[in-house]
């Protein structure tokens, strides 16, 4: 009879946007609108990209890093605004994540959250994807340091009391890969998101995945 296979890691910490949520157009096009209205000319798409994973603020800063804090807390509200409740362009889970996650779930490992989204933000966007249960603990940029500061992983480890060993960090972006450095946490890259694997495998993941069901055959 052969053995079932033991797990590497008791938990599982995944980055949403880019990772589970396929939300780039809505964020390049929040982002944009809430520039032009604050009488900016709207960064690229490209320029919007590389921000993507950031604490907002943050985030609007390093885009345009001559405006003030009053113009960039402007941008920010008109871009939670537009991107929560204006916005129509969809926000679908990536291919597989619903299955993914249900596996992993089985298989009894713990799922977290880490991101850079708001809590605010992040509440809705995980209602609207139908995502809740699968989650024991999240964090979100507004309540901690933001990437790449690996101050929201070290909390969740704390919460779960767990050692850094006994985690992994799934993202789409170099701030998730080296949050997960810093942290003496492994990565697993993903090549489907934002940032390409490149620049991804600069960090020396575990591994880079092009599809999320992947994901079981390496944790």
């Amino acid at each position: 009879m052969m053995q079932a296979k033991t797990k590497k890691f008791k938990l599982l910490i995944f980055d949403w946007d880019g990772t589970l949520i396929d939300s780039e157009a809505r964020i390049i096009e929040s982002m944009q609108i809430a520039s032009t209205q604050a009488g900016l000319t709207p960064a690229g798409d490209n320029d919007i990209r590389n921000i993507i994973g950031l604490e907002l603020n943050q985030a609007i800063k390093q885009l345009y890093s001559d405006i003030t804090d009053e113009s960039i807390e402007k941008i920010a509200n008109d871009y939670r605004e537009h991107y929560m409740y204006q916005s129509k362009v969809p926000t679908p889970r990536f291919n597989g994540v619903l299955e993914t996650l249900d596996l992993l779930k089985n298989k009894g490992y713990q799922m977290a959250v880490a991101t850079g989204k708001g809590r605010q933000g992040l509440d809705r966007a995980m209602e609207e994807a139908n995502l809740q249960s699968y989650f024991t603990i999240t964090r979100c940029a507004n309540e901690t340091r933001s990437k790449p500061h690996p101050l929201m992983l070290e909390e969740i480890l704390d919460e779960l009391k767990l050692k850094p060993a006994d985690a992994v960090m799934i993202g789409d972006t170099s701030y998730d890969m080296s949050m997960a450095q810093t942290a003496n946490m492994a990565a697993v890259a993903v090549s489907y998101g934002v940032q390409k694997k490149d620049k991804l495998m600069q960090h020396n993941p575990l591994a880079c995945i092009d599809n999320i069901t992947t994901l079981p055959t390496i944790v």
